[in-house]
């Protein structure tokens, strides 16, 4: 198996689009940036940051990622539930939410 930063982002970041794990992998992450237990302790100087400081970073960006998408899907739920008068049709739109999953 081979690690790399890309494949530590791709998995947290799936993990997070999880809605059956996702506020536990927020909750862990807030735990273990407030833990004095780290990767790289704390009192190594600017080592000891980075590990925190990239779990952030992950944290927020996938977060704020999520947020937005949850804002642009409640935008455009508004916009089809505006009924067309141009239409005869008495058949309501509805909108399916799938979590897709990568499969490699």
């Amino acid at each position: 198996m081979k690690f790399s930063i890309q494949s530590l982002y791709t998995w947290y970041g799936n993990l997070l689009r999880n809605p059956k794990y996702r506020w536990w992998v927020i909750l862990g992450t807030l735990v273990y940036l407030a833990s004095p237990i780290d990767i790289i302790p704390d009192f190594i100087p600017v080592a000891g940051q980075i590990d925190d400081v990239f779990l952030l970073t992950l944290l927020v960006s996938e977060v704020s990622g999520l947020v937005i998408e949850g804002w642009k899907a409640r935008k455009g739920d508004v916009a089809t539930e505006v009924p067309n008068t141009t239409e005869a049709s008495t058949s309501t739109a509805s909108t399916i939410d799938v979590d897709a999953v990568s499969v490699k």
